[in-house]
């Protein structure tokens, strides 16, 4: 284990690794990099590229440590899974409505619930916030 702080892992610059998206065909217009070499069991910074410019077009940090230590520092899966089903509701409520969608939005409801029910119990058990499993 290194002897940096905390904060100074999460904010280093790393080398970064491209996502290979097997299940999507986003690539003809994004890819995706986050750190090859992260701390605490996955990755937390994520970078989109354009596929043919190479700009980017997003980064994202997700939160890197627990909070009752270090604070809020970074978005949540259930920040970006909110995103898109508030995206995919738009898409819903126009003439874009289409049973794909209806499906991925039950999906992502489902997921949320079972990262909600996940917190639930490690506050039961004292242990929401920390390394502890």
């Amino acid at each position: 284990m290194s002897d940096d702080t905390l904060e100074e892992r999460c904010a280093r610059k790393v080398e970064v690794t491209k996502v290979e998206e097997s299940l999507v065909a986003s690539e003809k217009y994004t890819q995706i990099f986050h750190e090859k070499n992260f701390q605490f069991n996955a990755p937390h910074h994520f970078k989109i590229l354009s596929s043919t410019e190479k700009a980017t077009l997003a980064e994202i940090n997700f939160q890197c440590g627990p909070i009752a230590e270090q604070g809020v520092n970074g978005v949540t899966n259930e920040n970006l899974l909110n995103i898109v089903k508030i995206r995919l509701e738009g898409f819903q409520n126009s003439d874009f409505k289409c049973r794909e969608n209806a499906i991925a939005l039950t999906h992502i409801e489902e997921a949320l619930l079972w990262l909600a029910y996940r917190t639930s119990k490690r506050e039961a058990r004292g242990v929401e916030g920390t390394h502890k499993v």
